[in-house]
């Protein structure tokens, strides 16, 4: 059965209520609650772990900007999110990660003084000496080698998504450390410089899980800059904090997830720890909210056809789970001569516009008596939802977009 949203902000309770049939669906974004949020992330880390954001989990500029006065940069995987954070949040620091960098990208990056790269290959390696050389031949370009490291400890076995521990494309194999600490420590590569280790290992972890992939990270950078004897200054531990659509209300523990990365950076105190998240900093700040076109009956099952679909929203359809989702139960007279389609029974299975049996966004919400004319407005839709849907599809109107909450001082507030 389909677990609650968790409950509305005042503020989107009250926009997706006064929003009018043609304005839906649409995306509300709540600042206030966003801040609210990573303050207290900010809080629960020590001083010396970093926290840039992966601008992928979501890259509105209202978004972007309102994260700004919480963390320390952006991590951006593309040419395209190079330019996009760049204007959205000007200035801030930018670390640029991401398999198959183009000759075209990373020279735009070079241009632009982005902060660090982390390095997925040797070829990349290459790559970047040579624009380099060309382009910032003053400057020492600081890098950090990703690497794809095992990990033995049963640590990813609950990750919804592995990125490493395993064969992927993703990062250097652990064999190559020795030639591409060469590379880059021997005079190969001069405009090079080697700040530390980047690994990305899995997303989906709950905080122990996350802490022991954290220390497993460490300790092999560790043992890396002792046998080649080259200083190490920074390690990236990556992202991948758990977010439970299933149950939304159970959020990630960063309180001792702070604890456990202050006894780590303890035990090294010459590096700087960095982390990436993306999904856990916005995911709860999102809803997506739409109306019920027509509810229908079907082999003993009742369907919602709402506004809108996985076209909008594909992370149901991506993740295979049902988006929890709140009922606001209308109070505008039915407008037609027809009868008002609603449902008979408790439970409801809430489809899309498209043409595929797959555009489902809940099955089985308990929602009795839903009918034509509702709404129903999908929580934890903050990250890796618009951005990664499939907007063209049929060509349905895009959603609106509203950005909830005071502006503080430089963010954008209401739009």
């Amino acid at each position: 059965m389909t677990t609650p949203a968790p409950a509305l902000t005042p503020d989107v309770r009250d926009r997706a209520r006064s929003l009018a049939p043609g304005e839906l669906p649409a995306y509300l974004y709540d600042l206030t609650a966003l801040r609210t949020h990573l303050a207290e992330v900010r809080a629960a880390l020590p001083d010396r772990v970093e926290l840039y954001y992966a601008a992928k989990a979501n890259p509105e500029p209202e978004i972007l900007a309102a994260l700004r006065p919480y963390v320390d940069g952006y991590e951006v995987s593309s040419g395209g999110e190079l330019a996009h954070v760049g204007k959205a949040v000007p200035g801030a620091p930018l670390a640029f990660g991401g398999p198959g960098k183009t000759p075209a990208e990373v020279a735009r990056a070079l241009e632009l003084g982005v902060e660090r790269f982390h390095v997925e290959s040797v070829y990349e390696i290459h790559l970047l000496a040579s624009l380099a050389a060309r382009l910032a031949p003053e400057r020492r370009v600081a890098v950090l080698a990703r690497f794809n490291l095992p990990v033995d400890d049963g640590s990813l076995d609950g990750s919804s998504l592995a990125m490493g521990g395993r064969p992927t494309p993703f990062g250097l194999d652990p064999d190559q450390a020795g030639e591409v600490v060469a590379l880059l420590t021997d005079g190969t590569c001069p405009q090079l410089e080697l700040r530390g280790i980047h690994a990305h290992l899995a997303s989906g972890l709950e905080a122990p899980e996350q802490l022991a992939v954290s220390e497993a990270i460490v300790a092999w950078a560790a043992a890396l800059a002792a046998q080649h004897r080259v200083p190490l200054t920074e390690v990236t531990l990556g992202g991948g904090m758990a977010v439970d659509y299933a149950d939304p209300e159970r959020r990630f523990d960063w309180t001792a997830f702070g604890a456990g990365l202050a006894r780590l950076a303890d035990a090294h105190p010459g590096l700087t720890l960095r982390l990436e998240p993306g999904r856990a900093l916005t995911a709860y700040c999102g809803w997506y909210a739409t109306e019920v076109l027509d509810v229908k009956h079907s082999h003993g099952e009742e369907f919602a056809v709402v506004r809108g679909g996985t076209h909008h929203l594909r992370t149901p359809a991506t993740k295979g789970h049902d988006q929890p989702c709140t009922v606001l139960t209308s109070d505008t007279p039915w407008p037609h001569p027809w009868p008002r389609s609603a449902a008979r029974g408790g439970l409801v299975t809430v489809t899309g516009q498209l043409c595929t049996p797959k555009d489902v966004l809940a099955r089985d919400v308990p929602a009795p008596g839903l009918r034509a004319g509702d709404r129903v407005v999908f929580g934890v839709a903050g990250a890796y939802a618009w951005n990664i849907s499939h907007h063209d599809f049929l060509m349905h109107p895009r959603p609106g977009f509203h950005f909830l909450g005071a502006a503080e001082p430089g963010t954008t507030g209401e739009v």
